[in-house]
């Protein structure tokens, strides 16, 4: 038996989305899109607020990340543990304003051009204390977001 030629490699044919599967992403990616660019606009108004000094600490984009992870590790707990929320608010909120929000590409952006700038010191400190800052600020949002949830069923 042979299979069919469909001008694809290893003559694998591409299947359509299917209709259905179409009505049900659209939302979900509509929201990501919506909340995207909310945080973005977001984390762009505090990179004006707060500007940086060429070759200072990025304090900004340092201090909008870790206040991003924070407010991940309490809606994280909200969602899965006290509110069952719409399934569009985890998108919208969780992946589209959180992840328009926090900025770990401009992360590596602000890493390398300290770098680049020679300021090597302050490239590594960056480099450490943003991931340790952020896990750190995560973890103890939803410590304590929990802590208080405990309190307040007792």
């Amino acid at each position: 038996m042979t299979v069919p030629k469909t001008g694809r490699p290893g003559g694998i044919r591409a299947s359509a989305p299917r209709r259905s599967e179409w009505r049900t992403q659209a939302p979900v990616v509509a929201v990501v899109a919506l909340g995207g660019g909310t945080g973005a606009a977001a984390r762009y108004a505090a990179s004006l607020w707060w500007p940086t000094q060429s070759g200072g600490f990025p304090w900004t984009t340092f201090g909008v990340n870790v206040a991003g992870c924070a407010v991940i590790g309490v809606f994280m707990v909200v969602i899965t543990e006290i509110w069952a929320a719409h399934r569009l608010v985890r998108p919208f909120f969780g992946t589209g304003v959180l992840g328009g929000f926090t900025t770990f590409s401009t992360y590596a952006v602000d890493t390398r051009s300290l770098f680049a700038d020679g300021e090597v010191h302050t490239a590594l400190a960056y480099l450490a204390a943003t991931p340790l800052a952020a896990l750190t600020a995560v973890w103890l949002a939803a410590w304590a977001a929990r802590r208080l949830l405990k309190r307040r069923q007792s």
